[in-house]
Parts: C-alpha cells; structure tokens; sequence
C-alpha cells in the first residue's frame, strides 16, 4: 500500500469527516478501505492503546473549533469528532497497518520445537534455544542496545565500546560490550556462562558481578544469592571452582542447602534458627573457614567430623 505522507492523511480525515457532517455519502471503495484498515488495527493495537489515541487525537481536533461553536454545538461536535478520531486511527495504518506496528510494536521471535538463529540489526547474531521467547524493540539499535529474553539462549554480541548489549531476562540482566556468552533460566535457576570478552550480570538485592572468559555466574535457584563459578577452559577437562558466593538477607536453610550443594558437606544446624536471615560473603577463604563464619554470625560453635559440620549453643 502506498505510504501517505501525514499532510495527505489530515486532508484526507477531513475530507471524511465533513462527509460525515454533511450526510455526503462514502463511496463503496473508500468503505472498502476503510474496512481493510480496521481489520489492522483490531489485530494490532489492544484496548488501552486504541482509548489513549482516541483521547489524542479528540484533544487535538478541538482547536479546529471556535469557542462559540462548542459551546452551542458541544454534544454533536463530540459524537462527530469520535468518528474522526477512530477514522483517523484508521489512517494511522498507511503503509504498514499503523505507525504503531512501524515504529513503536517490538519484533517478537519464539524458537518452538528447535533452535533460531537471529541476526539483529548490530549485527550481533542470538541463538535461540527450543522454548525461548527474544523481543526486539523497534528502536533497537539505539545508544543502548536493549533485548529481552525468556528462555535459553546463546548470544554473540557485535563490539561497540560506546554502546552496552543489555539483555533483561526473568529478574537480572546481562551488560557487555561485545562478548559471546549463554543465558539459561530454569524456573528459579538462573545462570550466565562466559566463553569470550567480559560481562557484567545484574540481579536485585546482590552486588553486580562481573565475570571473565571461562567463568558462569548463577543464582543456584535462591533469591538475593550470587556465585561465580570457574568451568575449566575445555568441555573435556571442567573443574567446576566456587570462586566467590555471597547471600544478602536470605534464610539460614537456604544458605545451609547451598553450602551443602558446593562444598561437598553435611552441616547440621539447631531448628530454630532455619528461617533466620544471612548476610554474608563467602569470597576466598576454604570451605572450614566459611562455616565457621556461618557459625559466628549465628553466634555458634562448629564441631567437625571429617566432612560433616555441626552448628550448636
């Protein structure tokens, strides 16, 4: 369909909307238009979009109108004005079903049963997993280059020293500069691994951690918890090292399943102090001199029996 320029659009409402003042009949073409164009913008633009644009576009039509004429006319200028408001949301579709869906609707990518392979506009190229949901804003790329992610994917981020890659996945996001890195999300579980370049992932309620080739940053399912593993530099040879793991107000059993989880132990702990907040940073250090700092902060002795450790009065 042919782009309209918005001078050609105005001329063209007004045209309609006299038409539908005088009782001036609509040729079966222009209905025929018409028609087409409100089959777009029900598939395109949901309820709340459509009344925000009505309440614009009636806004900007009164000034059309001298004072005297609203008053004495105001309840027929509103019911005709309505009728140009929703003709011109009509318009709004010349040359790709609205201005909404060109320049404001994101592109949505949804890798179902296989991968998608998606270039973007930066060149960056972004590997879908089967289940994962990517969403481009039209705007993309801007002086920030923006994505959302849900789901699995594997990204290779095109360099740019002045424009950061941010990808806001469910509840923390991933900043870099030009770097290839994956992004897993699995019901609480989040986790990023670093193949090339730096990142830097964000989550709420923990410091921002900033991970090197090689290295995989997660949450290990636990809300306000950050770890930074090393994962080897070969698939074939992958020492998995906790590097640094820190909880900011998080319950002691959850702190207790973590520790358990990675360094390989047993740790027993008196019942009553389960659901009490931690803060703590478990950066450095061996394994017996962290759980002694548990037990400090909890105000306990620790007992040791070769790997298992018992917390108590």
């Amino acid at each position: 369909m042919k782009r309209l320029t918005y001078k050609n659009i105005e001329a063209f409402v007004f045209r309609l909307w006299t038409r539908e003042v005088s009782g001036e009949k609509i040729s079966e073409k222009e209905n025929e238009i018409l028609e087409n164009w409100r089959t777009g913008i029900e598939r395109d633009l949901d309820p709340i979009h459509m009344k925000e644009s009505k309440e614009r576009i009636l806004s900007a039509l009164e000034h059309y109108f001298i004072a005297s004429e609203k008053r004495n006319h105001i309840s027929s200028f509103r019911k005709y004005a309505y009728k140009a408001a929703a003709i011109v949301l009509l318009l709004l579709s010349l040359g790709s079903w609205f201005t909404y869906s060109t320049f404001f609707k994101p592109d949505m990518y949804v890798a179902k049963s296989e991968k998608q392979v998606i270039k973007l506009a930066d060149g960056s190229v972004v590997t879908l997993l089967p289940g994962a949901e990517l969403t481009v804003a039209q705007s993309f790329p801007a002086s920030t280059r923006v994505v959302d992610l849900k789901g699995n994917a594997i990204f290779s981020v095109a360099k740019s020293k002045i424009h950061p890659f941010i990808v806001n996945a469910e509840g923390f996001s991933t900043k870099v500069l030009g770097t290839v890195f994956k992004i897993s999300q699995s019901g609480q579980k989040k986790a990023v691994d670093l193949y090339e370049g730096k990142v830097a992932v964000s989550s709420a309620g923990v410091p921002v951690s900033y991970l090197k080739p090689h290295q995989q940053w997660t949450n290990f399912g636990v809300a306000h918890t950050t770890a930074i593993i090393s994962m080897g530099k070969t698939t074939g040879n992958r020492t998995p090292e906790l590097l640094s793991l820190s909880f900011n107000d998080v319950p002691l059993k959850e702190v207790i399943t973590v520790l358990e989880a990675n360094y390989h132990a047993k740790i027993y702990y008196p019942k009553e102090t389960e659901d009490r907040k931690i803060t703590a940073d478990f950066t450095g250090g061996k394994v017996a001199e962290n759980i002694e700092s548990l037990a400090f902060i909890l105000g306990l002795e620790v007992e040791r029996k070769e790997n298992t450790y018992i917390l108590k009065k």
